[in-house]
């Protein structure tokens, strides 16, 4: 069972480690000072999530595993986020599709997760979601700004949501942990937030003036560990600094 939860529990919080890495990277790069903080913001706060994840991820798994262990000395089979949150911020456009795509499901997900019946869990999702409440708001008024714009920033966002696309059903996919976890009410069901997940996005792309992409043709394996050739470059910056000095403490 404790196996199985540490699983679970990884594969929830990789996605906001992940994605908190992409939206750090940007600091300094934002369009204008008030989008840059917000970004770093948004970045800080995924790791803050990150780390009452991985603290209770490594209480579960014992062996003296610290949270540092847990987010700096893994291989890149070993991460289990999904494929969208490692995606590259290939201009504004991508990153702004990028954090929408995402935050649309994890504030649905939050919601589902206060219900768990393990206290930690819920607890941590309780926390988290007045921010999520926040990033879903940044992101979503963002589609609206560039879809509703210029031509060109239309022409951009509509290009990011295009591509992005393909990634987003696999938020829907259960791995066999996820399974277990549902059965003992610890986990939330995902599969049940597939209609009110694109629901909720396509209202606010049609608001956008933006074309709702018909593709049918999705990609998967992040939550079974096989990703894009990004994570490995992400990686390599995430982990630097404890992979060049071994047990370095914070």
């Amino acid at each position: 069972m404790k196996q199985n939860l540490y699983k679970y529990i990884l594969g929830i919080a990789d996605n906001s480690l992940i994605l908190g890495q992409r939206m750090g990277a940007l600091t300094g790069h934002g369009p204008s000072l008030e989008t840059d903080i917000a970004c770093t913001n948004i970045s800080l706060d995924l790791f803050g999530q990150v780390r009452n994840y991985y603290q209770y991820a490594a209480k579960l798994k014992g062996d003296n595993t610290t949270e540092d262990d847990i987010a700096f000395l893994r291989k890149e089979r070993e991460y289990f986020n999904v494929l969208l949150v490692e995606q590259p911020d290939t201009n504004f456009a991508y990153t702004i599709a990028r954090q929408f795509l995402f935050d649309s499901y994890h504030f649905l997900f939050l919601t589902e997760l206060q219900k768990s019946y393990d206290i930690t869990l819920s607890a941590i999702a309780k926390k988290s979601i007045k921010e999520v409440s926040y990033h879903k708001r940044f992101s979503s008024d963002w589609i609206k700004r560039l879809g509703d714009g210029t031509e060109i920033s239309h022409e951009n966002i509509q290009e990011a949501i295009n591509e992005l696309w393909t990634y987003t059903d696999e938020l829907f996919h259960q791995t066999e942990e996820d399974k277990i976890m549902v059965k003992e009410n610890i986990g939330v069901d995902v599969t049940r937030l597939k209609e009110v997940y694109y629901d909720a996005v396509n209202g606010i792309l049609k608001e956008a003036t933006l074309d709702i992409p018909e593709s049918k043709w999705f990609q998967k394996g992040g939550k079974h560990g096989i990703h894009t050739e990004h994570l490995g470059y992400i990686l390599s910056d995430l982990q630097y600094m404890q992979r060049t000095y071994p047990n370095m403490e914070w």
